[in-house]
């Protein structure tokens, strides 16, 4: 084979690997769905606030999370299980909605709340602790609700509804 032809033939092997890693990866992020249900925020003070939450419970449900959304619902979010209790770090890479996370213990009370998270930010956000959960909600939801570190989250995921 001449020389021209083999690099014609390298540059075209190349390009089709590249469309196939590449329609590969679009249909993965298309396969990953979500259930959802109800899940219920109680104050100390006993004041109830409800949202409809997609549940990210499989690896690769907890990686895609909230990535590449464009909007959300005002009582909408996304509960992440773990599965156990052990500090958990989160981030916002392709994630263009600024988010509050809360990191919830495995008995459903919230151990730390991160207010608005930056939209694409690569930092680290840190339990800092051990959680079972994290619940994420539009940026500012928790300010304007007046939800706390010590509030308690319930639903049939977390296992407290009674």
């Amino acid at each position: 084979m001449p020389m021209a032809s083999f690099a014609g033939y390298l540059k075209s092997a190349v390009l089709a690997l590249f469309l196939s890693l590449l329609a590969a990866t679009s249909s993965f992020a298309d396969e990953v769905k979500f259930s959802s249900e109800l899940l219920t925020i109680t104050s100390t003070g006993g004041r109830k606030h409800q949202f409809t939450v997609d549940l990210a419970v499989t690896p690769a449900q907890r990686e895609r999370g909230l990535m590449f959304r464009k909007s959300m619902g005002r009582d909408a979010g996304m509960l992440f299980d773990f599965g156990e209790s052990r500090p958990v770090m989160m981030w916002m890479k392709n994630t263009d909605l600024p988010l509050d996370m809360l990191f919830i213990g495995k008995n459903g009370s919230i151990h730390r709340i991160h207010h608005n998270a930056v939209p694409y930010s690569e930092d680290i956000i840190s339990s800092n602790g051990s959680v079972m959960y994290v619940l994420e909600l539009n940026g500012g939801t928790a300010a304007a609700l007046g939800i706390h570190e010590g509030d308690r989250v319930s639903s049939r995921q977390i296992g407290n509804v009674n």
